[in-house]
């Protein structure tokens, strides 16, 4: 029987081979620890007017155009602790509306700019990603009408709501639905009136979405958007 010489092509090709795994598995350990540390956020414009935002995070803008009524930033890396995310106009760099949130670490998160010029405020969700099944499409359903009432969530022509009682600037958690085309009602919590009907929309297994109810049930002028339920998909 031969003996490999620890110096021999065989017995260096050998060890050259255990040290780079060795190296490969110890930076895959470190990226993974590294980003425990890193969280996600996008932003989603639901303020009820015709204007448009300019998203900034810590100075930083997160988005090449601004953001129209329901326009939606994908998930963006960031380090964790305290955050800045500031809104200006198109033409303006100054501050329109600023807001000092703390991302911790490990989650993803979905920032909301709400309510009309001049009353411009946010809502700031954690997600919760998470899927008791992959073959079913998971919704949330967020009230931001600042001049709503509480209001339900029901699929068209059904009376049993999916969701109930969500006043301004609240939102459901997630829910499972059995995938397929859907519209929904936003319904007066105290009443059942419908109160603003969503497009038809199809809802994917293992994905998740925002139904979100927005714009005003008394808009003052053109420029403001009147109550709408739509529907945007989140991951």
């Amino acid at each position: 029987m031969k003996n490999l010489s620890l110096f021999s092509p065989r017995s260096l090709t050998y060890t050259l081979s255990i040290l780079l795994f060795v190296l490969i598995t110890f930076s895959s350990c470190k990226k993974e620890e590294t980003d425990t540390n890193l969280s996600y956020i996008r932003i989603i414009n639901s303020a009820p007017t015709l204007a448009t935002y300019y998203p900034f995070i810590n100075s930083t803008s997160v988005s090449s155009s601004a953001l129209p009524y329901g326009g939606s930033t994908a998930y963006t890396t960031y380090a964790t602790g305290s955050t800045t995310v500031k809104f200006t106009s198109e033409n303006n760099a100054e501050s329109l509306f600023t807001k000092t949130i703390n991302l911790t670490p490990g989650t993803y998160n979905s920032f909301y700019l709400i309510n009309k010029p001049g009353e411009l405020e946010a809502l700031f969700i954690t997600d919760d990603l998470t899927m008791a099944s992959a073959d079913r499409a998971y919704i949330r359903y967020i009230n931001l009408a600042p001049d709503a009432p509480a209001l339900d969530l029901a699929k068209t022509g059904e009376t049993t709501a999916l969701i109930t009682n969500k006043s301004y600037k609240t939102a459901s958690g997630f829910i499972a639905i059995t995938p397929g085309t859907y519209t929904f009602d936003a319904k007066e919590t105290s009443t059942g009136t419908v109160k603003a009907v969503s497009s038809s929309a199809t809802f994917l297994a293992g994905y998740h979405y925002d139904i979100i109810c927005g714009g005003l049930i008394n808009p003052a002028n053109d420029t403001e958007r009147a109550i709408n339920l739509a529907t945007v998909l989140i991951k």
